[in-house]
This record gives structure tokens, C-alpha cells and sequence, in this order.
């Protein structure tokens, strides 16, 4: 056999732990983005190239999470779970301060330990779940809305109530698919509707956060100010028109009128360049990428891949709902990144992992029906 062919079986075999579709269209979303974040980050030199190392270093993280067989993740699941519930309380205790938020801690290198979470607390309700399997009761579900509620509660405390909601619907979505009531979820959204007007908006929020909401209902209110985010990224959605002002083109990102362009904003950048054609070819993507997604947590072979496919699903379909709600006017401000398109290595690399798992869950299905 020649040196060529044997090169090129040492090659696919290394790609073999990827799923196909869902990396194709990961990869497509991650090339809009870099042609994106090459017009919005034009004053801001190395963006580009950081990212793309971000983009490798995703790529080798989703290809190691794609290697580990979902027996081996559910044996880590306690680990993972109790180490970074531990570095939370480490961060409430003595973590670092940044614009009025105590999100990080020191350990020799800055790390924010919420981001974990978006992994472990799913990661840990599956296991529970799969451990009950076939004899569930009510008090499991209790159980398990206490595994959910410790690293909402203290990651909400920071306050960061974008990584919170991020964590707490991707353990919701483990509890949903494990068998909760429809009468349940009925009942909780009935108390939420009592409870957040009387005692979460006027006792538990904090005042920027409900600056938020009111600047959501009229961002007028304060234009240039708390107002500016969500006006200015609504003028450059619309502006784009159905064929946008083409790349590089964009005025109000390259006159600086859209805050944090290359982060959370970045989806105004597109829609300002691109126009309602570029969202719509964008939102396929999505949409095809969450389709992908399902088919894989529909097809796991046992009740633990089958809620952690389902909860990952449910972490990139709440990014980019979020980003996308918030830069066209339609959700409060969080700080939710767009996913694989935004600037940044933390969500990148935790996106990165996300798919990694589905694509492990997809790889060894054959392996654990045999």
C-alpha cells in the first residue's frame, strides 16, 4: 500500500468521530461569522486571527468529546457536577470583580466557572435520570429541581442571569423529556405568573436588570443611555433592506454606532450587510443544525443519551433565539453571544463541547444497542 493511501486511511479515520452534517453546518456557521467579524472588528487588529485559533481550539475540543463514549461521560457526571458547583461557591466567597459582577476566579489563570455548568448540570440530571429509569416518582422530580436549582440560584446571585437561564434551560429540558406533567409545567408557569410581578421584579432583581425589561418596552426612554444598545441594532437589522449594503459596506457598524459589534451584537453587523437575505440563509443554517441535533437525541439508544442529546439541543436552540430576540428588539439585553458566529473562546470552546457530546451520542449508538 502506498504512503499516499496510507496517509489518507490515518486522516479519515481521525475524522471519523465527527458527524458529518453536524459539522458541515457548524463549520458553515463559523465562515459567516469570520467574514462577519472581519467588517466588525476592522479597528479591533487580531480578532480575526484570534478567533480562528478559538475556532481550532473548539474543533479539537468537539473532536475529543466526540471520542469519549456517553458510559464514560455518565461516570463522570458527580465529579463534574460537585467540582464546579464547589468553584461557584469559590466565586460567591472571594472571585473577582468586573463591572459590578462577581463572575471569575484566580486559580493561577482568570476562569469563569459558570460556563461549566452549562455542561454538568444536564450532564448530572441525565445520569440521575438514567439511574431512575423505570421507576420514577414525584419526589425524583423534586430531586432533580434541587441538582438544577443549586447552580441556577448561585450563578443568578453573580449576577449573570444570561449564563443562568442558558444553564437552567438546558437542565429544564433534561426534567421535560424525562417524563415531567404537562399539569406540573401548567402549575409552575401559573406560580411564576403570581410570583414574578409581586415578589422576583420588585425584591429579587437587581435595578440594571429591570432597567432592561423597562428599556425593552420603550427604549425612548433613555436613547442615548440604556436605550442606544437596542436602538442602534434595530436601526442596522432594518437598515440592511432585503439584499443588505453589501460586506465591509455597513455604516453603522463601521461608524461605531453598534455596541460590542464583534460579541453579542454581531448579528446587526450580518443583517446590516447581508439584509433580510443573509438572515434568512442564516436562520436555515440554525434551523438545519437544530434539526440535526434532534434527529440525534431521537435516535439515542438509552434514556441517559437521550436526555443529554435533547438538553445540548436545547443550548444552541436558547443562544441563538436569545441573540437574535435581543439584537432585534424583541428580548431584553443579556448577553448571550450568537453561537459560533460570536467573537470570544469560553462559549466557543463550551459550544465546541456541546456538539462534541451529540456527535458521541450519534457515533456510539450501533455500540450501545450491541
Amino acid at each position: 500500500m502506498s504512503q499516499f493511501h496510507m496517509n489518507w486511511r490515518a486522516i479519515r479515520r481521525y475524522f471519523a468521530v465527527f458527524d458529518g452534517p453536524l459539522a458541515i453546518l457548524i463549520f458553515l456557521i463559523m465562515s459567516c461569522g469570520i467574514v462577519t467579524l472581519y467588517s466588525a472588528g476592522y479597528d479591533f487588529p487580531g480578532r480575526v486571527e484570534d478567533q480562528l485559533r478559538n475556532i481550532v481550539v473548539s474543533f479539537f475540543v468537539m473532536w475529543i468529546a466526540a471520542s469519549v463514549p456517553p458510559q464514560t461521560l455518565m461516570r463522570f457526571a458527580i465529579p463534574i457536577y460537585t467540582l464546579g458547583v464547589a468553584l461557584l461557591i469559590a466565586v460567591a466567597l472571594f472571585g473577582m470583580v468586573k463591572k459590578g459582577s462577581r463572575r471569575w476566579l484566580n486559580v493561577g489563570m482568570v476562569i469563569q466557572p459558570s460556563e461549566m455548568l452549562k455542561i454538568a448540570t444536564p450532564l448530572m440530571l441525565a445520569w440521575y435520570f438514567q439511574k431512575r429509569e423505570g421507576a420514577l416518582r414525584v419526589q425524583d422530580f423534586v430531586i432533580a429541581t434541587i441538582i438544577l436549582a443549586i447552580p441556577f440560584g448561585l450563578i443568578g446571585k453573580q449576577p449573570d442571569l444570561g449564563t443562568a437561564m442558558l444553564v437552567g434551560m438546558a437542565g429544564f429540558t433534561v426534567i421535560f423529556l424525562a417524563g415531567l406533567s404537562w399539569k406540573v409545567i401548567l402549575g409552575i408557569l401559573g406560580f411564576a405568573a403570581a410570583v414574578i410581578p409581586t415578589i422576583v421584579w420588585p425584591y429579587m432583581l437587581h435595578d440594571y436588570q429591570r432597567d432592561r425589561v423597562l428599556t425593552l418596552l420603550d427604549p425612548s426612554r433613555d436613547p442615548l443611555g440604556k436605550g442606544f444598545h437596542i436602538i442602534q441594532s434595530t436601526i442596522a437589522v432594518g437598515s440592511g433592506g432585503v439584499t443588505g449594503k453589501g460586506w465591509l459596506k455597513g455604516t453603522q457598524a463601521h461608524l461605531e454606532f453598534i455596541p460590542e459589534r464583534t460579541t453579542d451584537f454581531i448579528f446587526a453587523v450580518f443583517s446590516e450587510e447581508f439584509g433580510l437575505v443573509g438572515n434568512l440563509v442564516l436562520l436555515l443554517l440554525y434551523l438545519l443544525m437544530i434539526a440535526r441535533c434532534l434527529m440525534i437525541a431521537a435516535n439515542a439508544p438509552t434514556l441517559f443519551t437521550r436526555l443529554l442529546a435533547g438538553s445540548m439541543t436545547a443550548i444552541f436552540f436558547t443562544y441563538a433565539f436569545v441573540n437574535m430576540g435581543m439584537v432585534s428588539g424583541i428580548l431584553p439585553v443579556v448577553g448571550v453571544p450568537l453561537p459560533f458566529m460570536s467573537y470570544g473562546g469560553t462559549a466557543l470552546v463550551t459550544l465546541g463541547m456541546a456538539a462534541g457530546i451529540l456527535m458521541s451520542v450519534q457515533r456510539h449508538r450501533k455500540l450501545i444497542q450491541t
